[in-house]
């Protein structure tokens, strides 16, 4: 049974009317959410690695590599709450309409709270190193740790968290729709509830994680698209 039918019977059932999906909202979201994934590879492949605490780690942070790495890991957590959100309109008035809210409202907060700290990481970090390749001085470099592991490391942590959680609840609101792939949300929710994890890693571990996520996102964005094209079938129910 397809969503777009399974929302009209329960419209049916509470007397409402069900109004037609906009399709071409969905298909932006599900592309947004593609790109979202294809962002989190991007992001550890393009990012310098190195040992962080003498001047070739400066000369990683004051690169223009660790500016767009990082933007480019920005822009995806922004996507990806945007495809979220087209998911729940996906979802709306089915049985999974309550684990998909959450999950957005949830992941949505997680992003907010994880921002911050990506852009102290790319302004901040990028200062430092350019103020220690610049004079030539390493222990500039200190300051990074100072920055990563004040304050912002608290909120970094509850917003991932959040948005592991928020990641689960949507990997379950898949799983209980009629249309959407089943095991599509998996990926994702693992990938999100391994992100904390993931910062010690090498580079290798760091892309395949990254791929990990992308495979749940592009998995997620192909059957939003299919239940895009269904729903503009949907006609009003009285």
């Amino acid at each position: 049974m397809s969503l777009v039918m399974e929302r009209g019977s329960a419209d049916t059932d509470r007397g409402a009317i069900a109004r037609p999906m906009d399709a071409t909202s969905v298909r932006i979201g599900a592309v947004a959410l593609a790109a979202s994934g294809i962002l989190f590879v991007l992001y550890p492949s393009l990012r310098p690695f190195s040992d962080e605490v003498s001047l070739e780690g400066a000369q990683a942070f004051a690169s223009t590599a660790w500016i767009l790495a990082h933007t480019l890991a920005i822009l995806g957590f922004i996507l990806l709450v945007w495809g979220m959100f087209n998911l729940y309109v996906i979802l709306h008035r089915t049985r999974a309409e309550h684990f998909v809210l959450w999950g957005w409202g949830l992941s949505w907060l997680g992003v907010g709270l994880t921002l911050p700290f990506y852009g102290a990481e790319v302004f901040g970090l990028h200062a430092i190193g350019q103020a220690a390749v610049r004079q030539q001085n390493a222990a500039l470099l200190d300051l990074a740790n100072q920055i990563r592991f004040g304050p912002g490391f608290t909120i970094i942590i509850v917003g991932l968290l959040s948005l592991a959680v928020g990641a689960i609840l949507v990997a379950v609101a898949i799983w209980r729709s009629d249309g959407l792939p089943k095991w599509s949300g998996v990926p994702l929710a693992l990938g999100f509830s391994l992100y904390i994890p993931q910062y010690v890693a090498s580079q290798p571990i760091r892309i395949a994680h990254g791929l990990l996520i992308a495979i749940g996102c592009l998995w997620i964005a192909v059957g939003m698209w299919h239940e895009s094209s269904a729903g503009r079938g949907e006609t009003n129910h009285g």
